[in-house]
């Protein structure tokens, strides 16, 4: 069995070729050639004694990102041609580091940051398949994976198989299944603005979501590879056939989100509080055309398995006031209505009025903003002359929680506190 002087030797021996090639186009001197040799010997017998750690595998590695960062900048500088094979050491490198140290997660992070800034997209597919079969059990590594396979790749067949495989292994993660529900319904706003872009029609066509789940995966509406192509392979960038087929297909109907939801439901046994928070983020989709029926499908379901619930009663009040906005002609009825409902909650259940209403004012303020923000300040001030000292000051506390930039809320809130 070779020992450490043995392996460290041998991983030099591969690096002579090219140091001689960078002192014979005068990259490197000859002095500075020998201190790079001398600073690898030294890496390479520490890494490979017994009881290394990751930190030494570290410091080698930012070595060599430093000395090509510099061949580089002399290449650049002298005008010469010289492909060198630092990029290819600092993955060897990588990839010895996680090898040797493979339940290491910050390594594995430094892997992948250093191959997507270097743009090695095929290595990326190769890292992340070896870190998710290493570490199965981790959400964030399977939703990392995802949302770069859709921002970087816009690639949302591996984005949505990445997400399939990890519902396999953290079943129990709410995060997963509302980051897999959020890609889905990012993807639904990508591909309608494309169509709008182009001035498409969109004839949605209403399905609705299978509810057969099978056990080890969420039952997908059937989308094949001729309804779309997701990595848009065409020279300007938009596969116009592809966008005509989703006309027809379930995705702009939102089909999918309500199929991760529904099943998201049965795996944690109907929790509203898991509900409210899906529906919290599909409010976030405002400009999505079906984000309505998507709301009101997780409203129908709360009503149905948690009425009277703060929860219900909360996604009741934002989808009154959804996509209303404070200067148009309709939202004074919206409002109306809101509060009427915040009413009849509170009569029906007087021990959530706090609650309720500290979320019914952020929900509000949310919507105020500029010239709103002096109907807020009036309205506290007239509550202090009413002596209800105690509601103006909670009303100005939650101001500046809801917007800590204004400053407006700011001095309010310290006018209460004088």
């Amino acid at each position: 069995m070779a020992g450490p002087s043995d392996k460290a030797r041998f991983y030099l021996e591969h690096s002579v070729e090219d140091l001689n090639e960078l002192e014979r186009k005068k990259i490197f001197t000859r002095e500075e050639i020998g201190s790079i040799a001398k600073k690898r010997s030294g890496f390479e017998h520490v890494i490979n004694a017994r009881g290394s750690l990751p930190a030494e595998y570290v410091r080698y590695i930012d070595f060599e990102k430093n000395v090509e960062a510099l061949r580089r900048k002399r290449v650049k500088r002298l005008g010469v041609r010289a492909q060198g094979s630092g990029q290819r050491t600092i993955f060897f490198l990588y990839n010895r580091a996680t090898k040797k140290f493979a339940g290491d997660l910050g390594l594995w992070m430094q892997y992948i940051d250093f191959a997507r800034k270097e743009k090695a997209y095929k290595k990326l597919n190769d890292i992340f398949t070896a870190v998710v079969r290493l570490h199965p059990t981790k959400p964030g590594l399977w939703i990392y994976a995802a949302q770069y396979f859709m921002d970087t790749q816009a690639d949302i067949t591996n984005a949505r198989s990445y997400m399939q495989r990890g519902l396999r292994f953290c079943k129990s993660s709410e995060t997963l299944w509302l980051e897999y529900a959020k890609l889905e319904t990012l993807y639904i706003g990508k591909i309608a603005g494309r169509r709008k872009i182009l001035g498409l029609d969109i004839d949605r066509k209403k399905e609705d979501a299978s509810d057969d789940f099978g056990a080890d995966t969420v039952a997908l509406p059937a989308i094949t590879g001729e309804d779309v192509n997701p990595t848009l392979g065409k020279e300007d960038g938009v596969d116009q056939v592809a966008l005509q087929n989703l006309a027809s297909a379930p995705v702009l109907t939102g089909a999918i989100p309500i199929a991760i939801f529904e099943s998201a439901m049965k795996q944690f046994h109907g929790d509203p509080e898991l509900a409210e928070r899906f529906f919290e983020m599909f409010a976030e989709f405002d400009q999505v055309p079906c984000i309505k029926r998507i709301l009101q499908t997780v409203l129908d379901f709360l009503k149905k398995k948690a009425p009277g619930t703060i929860h219900t009663t909360a996604c009741q009040f934002q989808l009154c006031l959804f996509g209303t906005h404070p200067t148009s002609p309709e939202f004074p009825r919206a409002l109306r209505d809101a509060l009427e409902l915040l009413n009849a909650a509170l009569e029906q259940a007087p021990q959530n009025k706090a609650h309720l209403l500290q979320f019914a004012i952020r929900q509000i303020l949310s919507l105020i903003k500029g010239p709103g923000e002096d109907a807020v300040v009036k309205f506290v001030e007239a509550l202090k002359k009413q002596g209800r000292a105690e509601d103006a000051t909670r009303l100005a506390q939650l101001s500046v929680k809801q917007r800590p930039e204004s400053k407006q809320f700011r001095q309010l809130q310290l006018s209460m506190e004088t």
